[in-house]
């Protein structure tokens, strides 16, 4: 039996600052790239619950995997790092590379204009 996956209070709002998002290049040739995002908790926080937007050429999980193991790391995806969120984005993904730089930041400001209280990445 599979223990049912925690969902933050405010995830909800997360869903609908992702879908105000679209790609324009999505499934395009040459459309390699994706955004990710990882839910992160740091017990130590007063809202212990946040995110990590990215954007990779490579298989989001391998590069989640990745940040977990300290290879081109975002401190807090290996210190926080619990899960990726993969239905945050899926409607985004794949798209150009130019694109996915563009969407990651655009990804992490919706996010905070939604009010979630811990955004980390986007750059």
């Amino acid at each position: 039996m599979t223990r049912p996956q925690f969902q933050p209070a405010w995830l909800g709002k997360a869903q609908r600052a992702s879908l105000s998002l679209r790609a324009t290049t999505r499934g395009a040739r040459g459309a390699g790239h994706s955004v990710y995002v990882i839910l992160l908790h740091d017990a130590r926080r007063a809202e212990p619950w946040g995110v990590y937007v990215g954007q990779t050429s490579r298989d989001p999980d391998l590069r989640f995997d990745q940040h977990k193991t300290g290879y081109k790391a975002s401190g807090a995806a290996k210190r926080f790092g619990v899960r990726l969120m993969p239905d945050l984005v899926a409607h985004l993904n794949p798209m150009r590379r130019w694109e996915a730089a563009e969407l990651e930041a655009a990804l992490a400001e919706a996010f905070v204009a939604a009010g979630l209280p811990w955004v980390e990445g986007g750059h």
